[in-house]
């Protein structure tokens, strides 16, 4: 979407450049837009139809950002800084570089034990969408077991299982391999803390391993090793806002 920004903030948010670098950038000539050199930071230029350069490269504007993980263990679902090894320091490790990295979020949260797709975006409003509980968006979990899952779990889960706290919304539990029942997929439409392992344990069983696999309509991509990032496809993004 086109809109009208100060030059200095088109030319920081698109760099890895300070605003004052940015600035000095400006003042020593180096910025042009439409082919004229401006030397004025507070300049506004349209982010759509404006071409900006630097030193004759154009930077073109890209105002959100979309990207994929496959989340591997040991890490946690945060952007603050800590002790604890975060999702977002393992983006950093990737060879993916993005511009508007500082405002980059997952979407949600995978306990630091469990693997799989996790969205990284700094679209807040899809962002809510995708979280909103009015919007019942469908996750999809692979979970292996210390017992086989047994028929009377999976009308269990279907109806709606109550785990004191809260009652889960009806959930689609299916056996992988019919000869092996320590393998099962779970469908839930809530992202509650520990949720997919609560209910498990209010059946007599635990998740010994457990990987996302899908959230709405993006499917993690099998070619995506752990702790590996991919901007989403234009598709994946017009899919996920159908909402």
């Amino acid at each position: 979407m086109s809109k009208t920004i100060r030059l200095d903030k088109y030319l920081s948010d698109m760099t890895s450049e300070t605003r004052s670098k940015v600035k000095e950038y400006i003042r020593k000539g180096r910025i042009t837009a439409n082919g004229v050199v401006i030397k004025t930071p507070e300049t506004k230029v349209d982010t759509e139809s404006d071409e900006i350069c630097i030193d004759g490269k154009q930077v073109g504007y890209v105002e959100y950002y979309y990207y994929m993980m496959n989340k591997p263990q040991g890490v946690i679902t945060s952007t603050e800084k800590g002790k604890t090894k975060t999702v977002m320091d393992v983006f950093k490790e990737t060879e993916v570089n993005c511009p508007r990295f500082d405002e980059l979020s997952p979407v949600g949260r995978l306990d630091k034990d469990t693997e799989g797709l996790l969205l990284i975006t700094n679209d807040g409003e899809l962002n809510h969408k995708l979280l909103s509980p009015k919007n019942h968006v469908d996750k999809v979990y692979y979970a292996e077991l210390r017992n086989p899952v047994k028929a009377s779990d999976i009308e269990i889960f279907s109806s709606g299982l109550d785990l004191g706290d809260f009652i889960c919304k009806p959930a689609k539990l299916e056996i992988c391999d019919s000869e092996n029942k320590f393998a099962a997929k779970i469908t839930i439409s809530e992202g509650k803390f520990h949720q997919v392992k609560r209910m498990f344990e209010a059946v007599e069983n635990e998740v010994m391993y457990l990987k996302r696999l899908s959230m709405g309509s993006l499917v993690l991509d099998k070619n995506l090793q752990l702790g590996e990032v991919r901007e989403l496809t234009v598709e994946e993004i017009i899919r996920l806002k159908e909402i």
